[in-house]
């Protein structure tokens, strides 16, 4: 074996072993964690403020003022967890509208909430905008940037080591299909891991934020009425499930109805 391979490979375990191991909130899954979470919370807020300077935000009192009261409930929930199902965070929370009509929110690591104003006419009720708010705090609270970021890195070394390992055992004109293979390669890492993993990521949110929201006070079968008029608007061809990083709109739903006893457990409405 070359020295750079073996280099590469000793490089692989060592990440391997001083990968820093969690277990997810409420599911307890397993999580590799090569970002600390002062780097990620660093890395959310300069996206955030990117985004801040780059995005209109709502003028609309009463919008913000719905947003703010159901992100900080979700917040308040998150803070508070019942019987150990996760750590509490140590997140400075902050919640933005942006003027815009698009079916879009999203979470950055850190707390730092971003509700695009054209969802709201899908959510409806304050319920509604729970069901999002808790899906989107469920990322950030269950650290799936960091575990992302750790994901390419681990692919990226392995790719690497497999690039090495390619070029040693091939001679003449056969190293020249070398960056093919390696393409397919990258190509069966995304599809074959990173993909699934974010599908994954994905639907533990579902069911991380349904207990985030019945903490909260909201009724956690709201989330079928949701996503059903979020599957409704969904336009255009769709992508197949394995090819997208989010799970499909019928495995999302029938993932929801059977997490909705566990969330039911925690839920108790609120005057």
């Amino acid at each position: 074996m070359r020295p750079a391979l073996r280099s590469l490979l000793a490089l692989c375990g060592v990440a391997a072993l001083l990968a820093a191991c969690q277990s997810a909130p409420v599911t307890g899954r397993s999580q590799m964690m090569l970002v600390s979470e002062s780097e990620e919370r660093q890395m959310g807020l300069q996206a955030y403020q990117q985004v801040l300077s780059k995005e209109s935000l709502s003028y609309d009192a009463e919008t913000n003022a719905l947003v703010e009261k159901v992100g900080r409930r979700i917040a308040a929930a998150a803070e508070r967890p019942p019987n150990d199902l996760w750590r509490a965070p140590r997140f400075r929370w902050e919640f933005k509208t942006v003027d815009k009509n698009e079916l879009n929110a999203f979470c950055l690591p850190g707390g730092k909430v971003v509700v695009y104003s054209g969802l709201l006419a899908l959510t409806k009720t304050e319920a509604g905008l729970a069901v999002v708010i808790g899906h989107e705090v469920a990322h950030a609270l269950a650290r799936h940037g960091a575990e992302r970021m750790s994901d390419q890195m681990v692919a990226q070394v392995g790719a690497t080591a497999a690039a090495v390992a390619l070029s040693a055992t091939l001679s003449g004109r056969s190293r020249a299909y070398v960056p093919a293979m390696m393409a397919a390669l990258g190509a069966g890492a995304t599809v074959g891991f990173i993909l699934p993993m974010s599908r994954a990521q994905e639907a533990e949110a579902d069911r991380i934020g349904l207990v985030l929201m019945a903490l909260a006070g909201y009724d956690p079968r709201e989330a079928i009425a949701v996503w059903e008029r979020m599957h409704a608007a969904s336009t255009g061809r769709r992508q197949a499930e394995w090819l997208s990083t989010h799970p499909a709109d019928t495995t999302r739903l029938a993932d929801i109805r059977r997490w909705l006893p566990e969330a039911m457990k925690y839920y108790h409405p609120q005057n």
